[in-house]
């Protein structure tokens, strides 16, 4: 029976208790406020990792020997170590498997820890959720960033949401700075640095009442993730493709779809599918766990 505590990173700090797949007890955030927004950006990265440690040693309550902890993070990640995070700045550069592992020794867990991309956290917690970890998944995940997950694991960047969307020069609303990204576009961020007199749920509310300056840049916001899932298409091939995210509810599944169509011509990549899922961060989590477990060699992490 695996036990394992996973954590995610996003607007917040979640982390929940997995055993055997499935989330055990309450499911800990931090901050509690639903509302907070760029809270954990202010956080030092030793404080970052303590308040990551305490809720891990919350979640794990009575339960002190843990097969595997894993820690989602946005950005970058190559053998523990998070070598660039747009959306955390602090943790670039940090070595996070190293810190939190010493942190967790000195709370009394020793365990495994395993540092994932959060999108592929999400991607691990929908093969979970719908018994298909035997499977290939891919997702787009819409937040304060774009992050696009694979499941299974497969080495390399796959930092989707710096897919090359637009040639405008103008288009550089990129947390990391490049011109064109996907995530200049449709990233939370980046949608309050273009309109900076309107939150991005009134610009979406605007297009509905057919204010032009909101009906062009919900043209852009489908066109731009319909160039990246099929730039995927065309490199990896068609399959399964789920949306997901705090802020997925953006998305007219519909337009993006018949943008896509206009996109991917042809005949052998047209098996293709997209799925809207709500963000569940209990999927998150679990999917957190169930990658350390698998990196850990744990016998019922598969």
């Amino acid at each position: 029976m695996a036990k394992s505590v996973g954590v995610t990173l996003s607007e917040q700090v979640f982390t929940g208790l997995v055993v055997d797949h499935a989330l055990v007890g309450e499911l800990l955030r931090f901050p509690v406020e639903d509302d907070v927004y760029g809270a954990l950006v202010e956080m030092p990265t030793e404080e970052l990792v303590e308040t990551i440690c305490d809720q891990v040693v919350k979640a794990a309550g009575d339960a002190k020997k843990l097969d595997a902890v894993g820690v989602a993070v946005p950005g970058v990640v190559k053998e523990g170590v998070v070598e660039e995070a747009p959306n955390l700045p602090q943790l670039k550069g940090a070595r996070l498997r190293d810190q939190i592992s010493s942190k967790l020794k000195e709370l009394g867990i020793e365990a495994p820890v395993t540092i994932l991309n959060d999108a592929d956290g999400v991607a691990a917690g929908l093969a979970a959720k719908h018994g298909k970890l035997d499977s290939s998944i891919r997702v787009w995940t819409l937040g304060m960033g774009i992050g696009f997950g694979r499941y299974p694991f497969v080495p390399g960047v796959w930092e989707g949401g710096h897919t090359v969307v637009t040639l405008d020069d103008k288009e550089t609303y990129c947390g990391c700075g490049g011109r064109g990204h996907l995530e200049g576009v449709m990233g939370h961020r980046a949608m309050r640095l273009r309109f900076l007199d309107m939150e991005p749920e009134e610009v979406f509310e605007a297009a509905k009442k057919g204010d032009h300056r909101c009906v062009e840049f919900k043209k852009l916001y489908h066109k731009a993730l319909a160039a990246a899932t099929s730039t995927v298409i065309h490199m990896a091939g068609p399959g399964k493709f789920f949306l997901t995210g705090r802020y997925v509810g953006f998305v007219d599944l519909p337009i993006l779809k018949d943008y896509i169509q206009q996109m991917v011509k042809m005949s052998p990549l047209q098996g293709y599918s997209i799925e809207i899922v709500s963000e569940k961060p209990e999927n998150r989590v679990i999917g957190s766990a169930v990658s350390a477990e698998q990196a850990a060699g744990v016998p019922n992490g598969f």
